[in-house]
């Protein structure tokens, strides 16, 4: 397992490119499995999760050609069915959480889907019910196979119908959508998630010849089509990479531009870092991050201390709340981080306890971070990566502390971020990968 080595108090200077959504590229990718036409994508970043769901799709027939560094074209005219019948396809599956979009293609296209039970962070308990229950809504027939922990569905005659969605998963919502676009009828879905990655993955589909409205919404009508054809896509810049950019920033007292930021499309992210005290400056779709030794946490209007939830889109991405965390242990001001979502995601803050930040972990859910305004420098110390959000939180506070650190088990923070190594030394970091 990898490792790495920070040597931290240093101010970086710089630009700085996000990559292409991690979160999109799992979606779109499995889209290119709806056609036997060439689908080109651009922009998909080179990151584990995403190399291993590109495998994949390789190994299951999918012609898969890298036409630039961030560029492939995929063509699905030979598909395997029979490698999902393999151990090879059940192993490669189960080792990434994404792969559960594969069935929605499978079964708009060919009526038929298997997949063992998905992995992925280890975050807390992130079920399946939307996926499966809003395949059952159309008709898909489920039998799960308990003592191998693999499911079998049969969608061969999937039909358009009304749901309402038991929560607003993009996951499932993306899943439910492709295997609609193809079903016969008419299908709504209700309580629909309605992310940018979701609304990419709908634009995409449309321009394939799917016929969806009231995208951006969180009603969506769906009118099944016969077929779909080919297209090009370009994916959004990550927003979670934007944020912990920002972060970084911040923490490290660092003149950073962010650049191609598609500002349009990160919603409350730049207000709610404002609220944390960081100035930012957007110049055309870069963001513009000024060097800052001091920012102070907003309270409420009634003076009372500011809270910093996740929720469902237009709400702040649970994703970014690692980075609020640790960002405000050097802020002045108190925050209250409430992580609804996940019940595992806030247990890394024992590293940042031990690093010398002032937080008390309230419950599972809720962490209450006090800024001393830098007057007690964050100490280097050995930690372990836990999963990718927490993993850049941990780096992030390690570039910013006194002295050296090592993170442990760096493969997490590899399946979300792109040479992130390389990447921060040429904005002057002391990085180095380590075994």
């Amino acid at each position: 397992m990898g490792s790495f080595r920070v040597n931290g108090g240093i101010k970086l200077k710089g630009e700085i490119i996000p990559q292409g959504a991690k979160n999109e590229a799992l979606q779109i990718l499995c889209a290119v499995l709806l056609t036997s036409e060439k689908v080109t994508i651009s922009k998909i970043p080179n990151i584990v999760d995403v190399n291993k769901l590109i495998e994949l799709l390789g190994d299951m027939g999918v012609k898969v050609t890298k036409e630039g560094s961030e560029t492939y074209t995929f063509q699905a005219d030979e598909v395997n069915l029979d490698f999902m019948e393999t151990q090879d396809f059940l192993k490669k599956a189960s080792a990434l959480r994404g792969s559960v979009m594969l069935l929605g293609p499978l079964l708009a296209r060919f009526g038929t889907g298997k997949l063992s039970k998905p992995g992925g962070d280890k975050i807390g308990r992130r079920r399946m019910d939307t996926h499966f229950t809003g395949f059952q809504k159309l008709g898909a027939k489920f039998n799960y196979d308990s003592k191998n922990e693999i499911f079998h569905i049969d969608g061969k005659n999937l039909k358009g119908n009304y749901m309402l969605l038991d929560e607003a998963s993009v996951t499932g919502t993306a899943n439910i959508v492709m295997a609609a676009s193809m079903a016969e009828g008419t299908t709504t879905i209700y309580n629909a998630a309605c992310e940018p990655y979701l609304q990419q993955l709908c634009d995409m589909l449309n321009r394939m010849g799917a016929k969806i409205s009231g995208v951006g919404s969180n009603l969506l009508t769906i009118e099944g089509v016969d077929k779909l054809g080919g297209t090009t896509h370009k994916m959004l810049p990550d927003m979670i990479e934007i944020g912990s950019f920002i972060g970084l920033a911040a923490m490290t007292q660092s003149e950073i531009t962010i650049k191609d930021c598609q500002i349009s499309r990160l919603g409350i992210i730049p207000d709610t870092f404002r609220r944390m005290g960081i100035k930012l400056e957007f110049r055309g779709d870069d963001i513009f991050v000024p060097a800052q030794k001091h920012y102070e946490i907003e309270t409420f209007i009634d003076g009372s201390i500011l809270t910093v939830a996740d929720a469902i889109w237009p709400g702040f991405t649970p994703d970014l709340l690692s980075i609020v965390l640790v960002t405000a242990t050097q802020a002045k001001g108190t925050v209250l981080v409430h992580q609804k979502m996940f019940e595992s995601r806030l247990f890394f803050v024992d590293k940042l306890i031990d690093m010398g930040a002032q937080i008390i972990l309230c419950d599972p859910h809720r962490a209450t971070v006090i800024g001393l305004d830098r007057k007690t420098e964050l100490r280097g110390i050995r930690m372990t990566s836990p999963d990718i959000r927490a993993g850049v939180a941990l780096l992030i506070a390690a570039l910013s502390a006194n002295g050296t650190s090592i993170i442990d088990n760096i493969e997490q923070i590899d399946r979300g971020y792109q040479n992130i190594d390389d990447r921060l030394r040429a904005l002057g970091a002391d990085i180095e990968r380590v075994s």
